[in-house]
């Protein structure tokens, strides 16, 4: 497919999920400028694999740094920018909110004031704000769509929600072209160990007790990073400005489930001595303001923009559990320099 659009500003484009997109951008030939401060959860090793294409560009800096992004974008024209850059963990925004305000919301207005100028040197210039369904709250039943309502509940989610509602008033108020996405939980290779998914296959791989908050029943919505980064790819190309996608691969299931899956892989690619995996689970605490069920509807992409998911959610599992298991040297590393697997959230609770 030949693409009209040709340069891009990535913004956390060494995050997991921002990593993921610059390297399918630069595989299907796009110019990538990437913009990271490599904060705990970022890494330039993420990016191994393109940092020696010319088609590359890297900038150590926060979006928070308006010195730096008044000489970036002097002169610089650009077809559209990305913007992964986030504070994204809802236990570190329970502990800590500032920084969630900081980077999920002032970040973002920053980007917006500059994208402007970008605007005005190429008229075909888009801003694509990546988001999460979090800041829809919790659903009982059925699905989040483009019409539900922002109701978010932890430190995090709200902090994004802030972040949207600047990224549409720039669209009404200045005319600025701008999308918005929400996805559902990604999950795939190098994701930072904070998270659900390589939090516990690590530390079954440690042989320590995998925790699961509350009763395990709470339920998310997963989808393989590569088909996150396939709908942001055709979103930047053919998305109507102005409008919101939500991005899911249906596939709600409960966390004690989810956690059950893992160890199921764990048990087939790498079995235990006499027992399961299962062996170690173990219920915790729960989170504060723990939101119970996260569902997405993306009927929406699927209909306009012929979007599907293609990756099989077992199958995409499996696979992440494997590269966890083959690049133990990555993982131990991020162990060891910036987090050691400790439980996070809690030091508020009255």
């Amino acid at each position: 497919m030949e693409y009209k659009i040709k340069k891009l500003i990535v913004t956390g484009g060494a995050g997991f999920i921002g990593s993921h997109f610059v390297r399918l951008s630069i595989e299907k030939g796009f110019n990538v400028t990437v913009i990271d401060k490599l904060t705990y959860s970022g890494s330039l090793e993420a990016l191994n694999d393109v940092r020696n294409n010319k088609n590359f560009k890297f900038y150590k800096e926060s979006i928070l740094d308006d010195k730096f992004l008044l000489e970036f974008f002097r002169e610089k024209q650009y077809d559209a920018l990305i913007n992964f850059a986030a504070e994204t963990h809802v236990d570190r925004s329970i502990e800590n909110s500032a920084d969630f305000v900081l980077t999920n919301i002032v970040g973002v207005q920053k980007l917006l004031d500059l994208s402007i100028d970008l605007h005005k040197k190429n008229q075909s210039f888009k801003f694509i704000q990546i988001s999460t369904d979090e800041v829809f709250g919790s659903i009982k039943s059925g699905s989040f769509s483009e019409n539900s309502k922002y109701k978010p509940n932890s430190p995090y989610a709200a902090s994004k929600a802030g972040g949207d509602h600047l990224v549409l008033s720039y669209y009404k108020t200045y005319g600025l072209p701008v999308i918005i996405t929400n996805c559902s939980n990604n999950y795939g290779n190098n994701q930072f160990p904070e998270k659900f998914v390589p939090l516990l296959i690590i530390k079954a791989l440690q042989n320590l007790y995998l925790p699961i908050y509350g009763n395990g029943n709470q339920m998310r919505d997963w989808i393989n990073v590569k088909d996150h980064c396939d709908a942001i790819m055709l979103i930047l190309e053919q998305g109507v400005i102005g409008e919101q996608y939500l991005i899911g691969a249906d596939n709600c299931i409960r966390n004690i489930d989810m956690a059950e899956k893992i160890c199921n892989s764990l048990d087939d690619l790498l079995p235990l001595k006499n027992k399961s995996y299962k062996n170690l689970i173990k219920f915790v605490t729960d989170r504060p303001g723990h939101d119970y069920r996260y569902s997405i509807n993306s009927n929406k992409i699927k209909n306009e923009l012929g979007w599907r998911p293609k990756i099989d959610f077992d199958r995409g599992l499996k696979e992440t559990v494997k590269w966890y298991l083959n690049n133990k040297t990555i993982w131990e590393k991020t162990l060891k320099e910036n987090y050691s697997g400790q439980r996070l959230g809690l030091n508020k609770l009255i």
